[in-house]
């Protein structure tokens, strides 16, 4: 298979797809929040009398250049996801890996119904990914990670290349030597790294979007060179940008419009990139990904 995105239902898109054919799959759903998730861009300059206070006094003026939103409710959060998660296995290669990005609302149950449907025994790891930004309640502990679950379709034979990810700081470099704080040590199940900071140039706007580096890492060891990527939350379209720059294929997945346009934007430029329009809008039968961005406003 080639680079692709699909705009559509992923459950309509997963029963079409072959078994077996996905080597990784990770997948951020909205986290069921009970909220409408919204971000916007905005475009700052210098003015003395703006409204926002930057280094050494300088001031600045923000104005919003646009807005990005989805609603992150539902009632049946799980029975939504049983039947794409079930897919999901069944696509996966029989040495695939399965990346569940979650937070702390739902984790728990679906690890039940990914024991469920993955067996217990192909459960591997849960990866903490820590940060330390934005606000911070004083009624109970500020949360600050997402929780990553990492199965495996077979336990004894999965791909997993731990040298081919970058190495990290020794918290205590003078208790391990100057040869071993020069090497740095290999990451373990707890990822501190930054989320896309606003004023990043990797930041598209669209909300919950994930730091390339936390994909890279994914990609990276749990992949090789060729193997195909599926993403069917793919938001944002940051596993295609890490899939095709570690050298992999990508599938890509969104029925929301505002999601096409930010992956258009982002992997567009891709020479050998299809997009297919799978029973969306007949108006863009034919058109050009650019085309259809454009006929969704």
């Amino acid at each position: 298979m080639r680079n692709r995105i699909y705009f559509g239902d992923n459950l309509a898109v997963l029963r079409a797809l072959p078994d077996g054919c996905a080597n990784l799959i990770y997948i951020d759903p909205p986290f069921n929040t009970g909220q409408v998730r919204c971000y916007s861009r905005l475009r700052v300059f210098a003015d003395d009398a703006g409204e926002r206070v930057g280094f050494q006094g300088k001031r600045y003026r923000s104005i919003v250049v646009g807005r990005r939103s989805f609603a992150d409710c539902w009632d049946d959060y799980l029975e939504f996801l049983e039947p794409r998660l079930v897919e999901a296995h069944r696509v996966l290669a029989p040495n695939g890996s399965f990346y569940l990005h979650m937070d702390y609302r739902e984790v728990h149950y679906c690890k039940v119904l990914l024991d469920a449907i993955f067996g217990r025994e192909c459960f591997l790891n849960e990866i903490i990914w820590a940060y330390d930004f934005g606000g911070r309640s004083n009624r109970r502990w500020p949360a600050k990670h997402d929780n990553i679950l990492f199965y495996v379709k077979d336990p004894e034979n999965y791909v997993f290349n731990l040298d081919a990810v970058e190495r990290i700081p020794y918290m205590a470099p003078e208790l391990v030597g100057p040869e071993k704080a020069a090497r740095g040590k290999a990451p373990t199940d707890v990822w501190w790294h930054t989320i896309v900071p606003t004023n990043s140039k990797e930041r598209t706007g669209y909300p919950a979007q994930k730091p390339l580096a936390i994909l890279r890492r994914i990609i990276a060891v749990s992949s090789n060179p060729g193997d195909l990527v599926l993403d069917f939350f793919a938001g944002s379209g940051t596993t295609g940008v890490a899939a095709h720059e570690l050298g992999r294929r990508f599938i890509l997945v969104d029925n929301n419009p505002e999601a096409l346009a930010v992956m258009a934007e982002r992997l567009g430029a891709i020479p050998e990139l299809e997009w297919i329009n799978f029973g969306q809008e007949p108006a863009m039968q034919g058109a050009t990904l650019a085309q259809a961005c454009t006929l969704l406003g």
